[in-house]
Order: C-alpha cells, then sequence, then structure tokens
C-alpha cells in the first residue's frame, strides 16, 4: 500500500466548508422558493441564514480563486490538455459500462494530475461558470447593493431570477452525482478519507490479470499485466534465455 499526497490544508478546510455553504443554501433556497414566499418577514430565518450562506460562498469562491491561481493549483489541476479528448471517451465509458463489469478506472490520480478529463470539465464548469454566476445573480437580490433599484426598473429581476434558480437546480444535480462520485474509489470511503487527511491509498500494482475479446465469438485472450519491477526481472530473463539459444 503507497499514498499519495493530493489535497493540500487549504483546500481540504475549503471543500468541506463550501460543501456546507452550498447544503444550507439549497435547503434554505427550497424553503423560499414554497408558495407563500413573498410573506417571509425580513428577518425570517430562512432569508437571513440564505442570505449570509450567499455572502459566505462569495468569499469561499474568492479565495478558492486567489489560492489556486497563486499556487499553481488551477493551472496544473485544471489545464485541459491534448490527451484529454481521447480520455475523455474512455472516461465516459469507464462511469457509463466498464465500471459495472469490474474493470478498473483508465485514469490514476497523481500529485501533477489529481482529475481526469471529465473532473476537469465538472469542476471548472462549476466553479468557474456557475459559481460566478450563482453569486452575482444572488447579491443582486441583496439589500446591500446600490444598484438593485435600477435592476427593478428594468425589470430585470424576473430574469435574473430564473437564471438563479436554474443555476441552483444544476447545483442540486451535481451534488447528487459529486456524492455518488466520491464513493467509486478503491473502497466507497476512499476518496471521502483523503479529502480528510490528504492522502489516497493505493495498492502497490499488483500482477493482475485482464480478460477481453478480440471480436464477438472468439476466446477470451488473457493478458498479463505486471509491476514494472516484475517487468525488468522478466526482460532480463528473456535476455539470459535467448544468450542461452544462441550459445547452443
Amino acid at each position: 500500500m503507497k499514498k499519495i499526497y493530493l489535497h493540500p490544508l487549504p483546500l481540504r478546510i475549503w471543500h468541506w466548508a463550501n460543501a456546507l455553504i452550498v447544503i444550507l443554501l439549497l435547503i434554505t433556497g427550497i424553503e423560499l422558493r414554497i408558495p407563500g414566499v413573498a410573506a417571509l418577514r425580513v428577518n425570517s430565518p430562512a432569508l437571513l441564514v440564505h442570505r449570509y450562506a450567499g455572502w459566505s460562498m462569495m468569499i469561499s469562491s474568492l479565495f478558492w480563486f486567489v489560492y489556486s491561481l497563486m499556487s499553481g493549483n488551477l493551472s496544473c489541476h485544471y489545464r485541459i490538455r491534448r490527451g484529454d479528448l481521447k480520455g475523455t471517451f474512455m472516461q465516459a465509458k469507464f462511469y457509463l459500462f466498464s465500471i459495472f463489469r469490474g474493470e478498473e478506472n483508465p485514469f490514476r490520480a497523481s500529485p501533477d494530475e489529481k482529475f481526469n478529463p471529465l473532473q476537469k470539465l465538472a469542476y471548472g464548469t462549476i466553479m468557474c461558470l456557475f459559481t460566478p454566476i450563482i453569486v452575482v445573480t444572488g447579491l443582486f437580490f441583496s439589500d446591500i447593493l446600490f444598484f438593485r433599484k435600477y435592476i427593478l426598473l428594468l425589470n430585470a429581476m424576473k430574469g435574473l431570477d430564473a437564471i438563479h434558480v436554474m443555476v441552483s437546480y444544476l447545483f442540486a444535480l451535481y451534488l447528487i452525482a459529486h456524492i455518488y462520485m466520491a464513493t467509486l474509489g478503491r473502497k466507497a470511503s476512499s476518496h471521502i478519507k483523503a479529502m480528510v487527511v490528504g492522502y489516497e491509498e493505493e495498492l502497490n500494482e499488483p500482477d493482475r490479470m485482464v480478460s477481453y475479446k478480440e471480436r464477438p465469438g472468439e476466446p477470451d485472450t488473457t493478458t498479463t499485466m505486471i509491476s514494472p519491477e516484475k517487468g525488468a526481472t522478466c526482460q532480463e530473463c528473456h535476455t539470459e534465455k535467448e544468450g542461452a539459444n544462441v550459445d547452443g
């Protein structure tokens, strides 16, 4: 068993704080959408919690952007690389089909590349597109904004409200998918534990057998995948055997 350090402490603290903020926003947001919302008092608990959670999300987002830019997290782990297009199809195939056949994930996380291509697209879209949209549209509903009255005069409040609600639904769907994906590690708790302690545990490249069929109707062909150390040993044995054949 080996440990790979993937998640620095600042990002781990941010992750769990942001998760709490998002959950609070979703719960209070649902409460605010129920019939009779217009009758809510200004000091209504749901309204106050939603407002303060919204400001907290703005601060949380700013922290993530500043930290990611200064630490290189954004350019290192979210940058789309040349091979990511092919990797996107491979990863989609794994999530849709291969995982249910017990096949291994084609992507291995490392300190240099934590996310597979689909994760890059999902996390990047959430953090760089949907989060700014929901923060900005949410702030437009706050009484502290000086230009709120101008938005009301332009009759843009309904449009902002629709955008805010639609992005909120996307956040809810993302949260469900994110929780499910978090259980797809070596164990169901592996990824969750890694986001607590910072280290992801992996097996030390054991020998494993992979079976596949060349074409339908053909018998299984078995391929042996071995660790680099044993591969070098086998290569030496093969070389010695060839030398013996030449001498003979």
